[in-house]
């Protein structure tokens, strides 16, 4: 019997994998080792059960979700609860009361697809939030294959998850895979003072988790970039982005529309620093910031404020000829955004609160080594607990920041070197297909004994309670 690895997320890639980066990363392992990716389709609809949408080299499964499904379990519960809450912002979670049953009732019924046609030799790797109890469901099922789940964004807080409508089920939800993959050592720490603080958990002397019967392993697997792929994009011979335009100090800050990017924060730094530090010098900012879930109210006002502020810092400061904040609410091709990195003296990247950030890392492999820029980092970010030789920063703290920028801005070129140097060691070895195997071969030889159905959970989710 062929062991197959299936790939569950939450979207499933349309179209062949043009350039770097997770989606090639499992495009990848799936064609080495055979097997199936299945996710949502972007387009809704009524079709109730998986249907293919290519077998070359490997199968893509795709099934509808009705409108109502994107508005609860989507829109609802995934990016108007988790994910406010997982990045510290409890004050923006939006609780209704269709939200968690559809949640949980798309999980549900995704578990019964998956059912269907897997296989006991095969291997399911789930990702992310939007499918957190989708193990808990398959075990419900009867399935006892080895099921892993990686968490791309931050593990939350201890009391954070007060806040969501059932806490005691966000535990079992997770006991039920076999090993849980997060980005950093912090989110590891939370995990496990989570269950720790439950009385239905057990800890093992091999450090395993036993919950309900079963047994989780939590482990950390920092997600990296394809470096060299970027670092040729990088270093090829082009035209220049901006014509015969280009700045002369380019600080560059590539974010979707997100709250958690600290985008208002960011601003307001470089405005501070232009009021105190770049006496002779006309540095612009370019911020690329494609749009993201406009359809939630967070979102808008984020755009909304974003446009305010950029707005009254050009009135103040810009000349005839210099823009100090070039705001693009657009996509970039992946191609036009190395060369910038590589052009760029400065990368902002002030998250409050990141579970890597790969921009950090696509930053420092573009650089030209003979002649780097330099990484302004949020301490909040993932990466920073890897790239220790960036500029590391508090994104609230506007003072901070624009010290920062003034820093990189003058920092000499043997410590630029110096700093690229370390941070691009800690690029190379997260890479991202090593990420992958590393990963796989764990779930491969952690002890399989599934999780419990912790049908309590199920009662409420379901229409239960």
């Amino acid at each position: 019997m062929t062991e197959r690895l299936i790939v569950v997320s939450n979207r499933i890639p349309t179209k062949a994998p043009s350039s770097g980066g997770l989606v090639v990363a499992l495009h990848e392992a799936l064609a080495e080792r055979g097997g199936v990716w299945i996710g949502a389709h972007p387009d809704a609809g009524d079709e109730k059960g998986l249907f293919s949408i290519g077998d070359t080299p490997y199968q893509r499964l795709a099934f509808r979700l009705s409108e109502q499904e994107y508005e609860d379990y989507y829109l609802g519960f995934s990016n108007s609860v988790l994910w406010p809450l997982f990045h510290r912002r409890s004050d923006l979670v939006e609780l209704r009361s269709g939200y968690s049953a559809g949640y949980r009732r798309l999980n549900a019924r995704l578990a019964g697809m998956i059912a269907r046609m897997i296989e006991p030799g095969d291997t399911i790797w789930v990702h992310d939030y939007h499918l957190l109890p989708l193990a808990q469901e398959l075990r419900a099922l009867g399935v006892t294959n080895r099921i892993g789940f990686f968490l791309h964004i931050p593990f939350p807080a201890l009391g954070d998850l007060a806040v969501l409508p059932y806490p005691e089920a966000f535990a079992g939800w997770l006991a039920a895979y076999t090993l849980v993959g997060l980005q950093t050592q912090a989110d590891t720490a939370r995990c496990l003072e989570m269950f720790r603080s439950d009385p239905r958990a057990e800890f093992l002397p091999d450090g395993a988790v036993k919950f309900d019967g079963g047994v989780v392993s939590v482990r950390s697997f920092p997600i990296g970039i394809d470096d060299e792929g970027f670092r040729d994009l990088a270093a090829r011979e082009a035209p220049n982005p901006f014509g015969k335009d280009a700045p002369e100090d380019l600080i560059i800050g590539v974010d979707r529309l997100d709250y958690t990017k600290g985008l208002p924060n960011r601003f307001r730094a470089f405005e501070a620093y232009l009021d105190r530090y770049a006496a002779g010098r006309r540095p612009t900012l370019l911020q690329i910031a494609p749009p993201t879930r406009e359809q939630v109210e967070a979102y808008r006002q984020i755009r909304a404020e974003l446009e305010e502020i950029s707005g009254q810092i050009n009135g103040r400061h810009a000349e005839l000829d210099w823009t100090p904040i070039r705001y693009i609410h657009r996509p970039v091709g992946r191609e036009t955004l190395a060369l910038l990195y590589r052009m760029a003296r400065v990368c902002l990247v002030t998250s409050l609160a990141d579970g890597m950030n790969l921009v950090a890392k696509e930053y420092v492999a573009a650089q030209d080594r003979a002649d780097p820029g330099v990484l302004v980092l949020s301490r909040f970010a993932g990466a920073a607990e890897e790239m220790e030789d960036a500029l590391l920063v508090n994104p609230y703290d506007t003072d901070d920041c624009a010290r920062a920028i003034d820093m990189a801005l003058k920092m000499p070129l043997s410590e630029r070197i110096r700093r690229n140097e370390a941070s691009l060691a800690a690029v190379e070895r997260t890479r991202v297909s090593t990420w992958t195997g590393h990963f796989l071969d764990v779930l491969a030889t952690v002890p399989l004994q599934p999780g419990g159905a912790d049908m309590m959970a199920r009662e409420w989710s379901l229409g239960g309670k």
